[in-house]
């Protein structure tokens, strides 16, 4: 009879790889978490690097710079000025030009005055007296002169003084007639149009006063201060370089097979290197049309040889623990997702 003893270890081992194998499998469950779904897809991307260069919109001497590298800053808030005299002097002449025509447009609307038209009346009334004499003394003229009392040019003289008084109480008629009616509509609407343009040059001149005040478009910070005190700038010259805290997006590939299993909106986890038991969540916000070559910073080698689509993930509560340009794992689980807690 043989001995059972080699049958007995074997069995032995397999009892015991058995028990090993549920114990590693349990251990997930007893430690309150579950196991990730098998079709969740597993990504490889970076954080995006969002950099802004902040500079004046209009040209100057800077004279404060009031943040340093390394300062983290607020929406609004102030960074930088340029020396603002001559832009302070631009709005004081822009508001005169517009107090100016305010005046005429007041004065073409309110038309003439009482006095005016009652003056234009009195020159009328002095022109067509003038007119009565000349008619008179052309008159006694021409009386005269078969008789040979004057001469003819007399005559002449006193028909050239009545047609110089007649036209003149036509020109009076006319004053008179002008200012009776008002300014014209027109005229109104000219002063108006004069008013408009000196409003234009004013808001322009307050606006270019306020942008030699440098503010902080969003939340983040400073990177690269630039420029110093005393530093003249053109237009466009980068003063800051700030670094964007919100919204974080991670850069990420998928492979053309995987499309249909992701839609924007699908939730997702993303997974650092340093705090790999603290996901992110996040979802995906853009899904790029047009295929691409992954690029070299996506560290999974059976993939860099072929055509991927390019994914946005906006992360929802991001932290100090995202860096710009950090690599990151993104896990996208199309149903109950990714080892977490039980308890989360």
């Amino acid at each position: 009879m043989k001995p059972k003893l080699p049958r007995i270890i074997a069995l032995l081992v397999v009892v015991a790889g058995g028990a090993a194998a549920a114990w590693w499998y349990d251990l997930p469950a007893r430690l309150g978490w579950t196991h990730a779904e098998e079709t969740g897809l597993t990504l490889y991307g970076n954080v995006d690097i969002r950099q802004v260069q902040l500079g004046f919109r209009v040209g100057g001497r800077v004279s404060e710079m009031l943040v340093d590298e390394g300062d983290r800053v607020e929406t609004g808030q102030l960074l930088a000025r340029l020396d603002d005299r001559t832009y302070a002097d631009a709005v004081r002449a822009a508001e005169a030009q517009v107090a100016s025509q305010q005046a005429n447009l007041a004065k073409l609307e309110a038309g003439p005055r009482q006095a005016e038209i009652a003056q234009a009346r009195a020159t009328l009334a002095e022109q067509t007296y003038n007119l009565t004499n000349a008619e008179q003394a052309l008159e006694r003229a021409r009386q005269l002169r078969p008789g040979g009392a004057i001469s003819q040019a007399a005559l002449d003289q006193a028909q050239s003084a009545r047609d110089m008084a007649s036209a003149r109480v036509d020109a009076a008629q006319e004053a008179l007639r002008l200012l009776e009616e008002g300014t014209r509509k027109e005229d109104i609407a000219a002063a108006k149009a004069s008013l408009q343009a000196a409003e234009a040059n004013l808001a322009s001149a307050k606006t270019s006063l306020g942008d030699t005040e440098l503010r902080a478009p969003a939340e983040g910070v400073i990177l690269s201060r630039v420029r110093e005190p005393g530093a003249i700038l053109s237009p466009g010259d980068a003063a800051y370089v700030l670094s964007l805290d919100r919204p974080v997006w991670v850069r990420t590939y998928v492979e053309e097979p995987d499309l249909g299993r992701i839609h924007p909106g699908l939730a997702v986890e993303v997974v650092t290197d340093s705090a790999p038991d603290r996901p992110y969540r996040g979802q995906i916000g853009f899904i790029s049309p047009v295929a691409e070559f992954t690029p070299k910073s996506v560290e999974t080698p059976e993939l860099r040889t072929d055509l991927v689509y390019r994914l946005r993930v906006i992360v929802d509560e991001p932290d100090l623990g995202l860096r710009q340009g950090m690599p990151v794992t993104v896990r996208l689980l199309e149903h109950a997702g990714t080892m977490t807690s039980a308890t989360d």
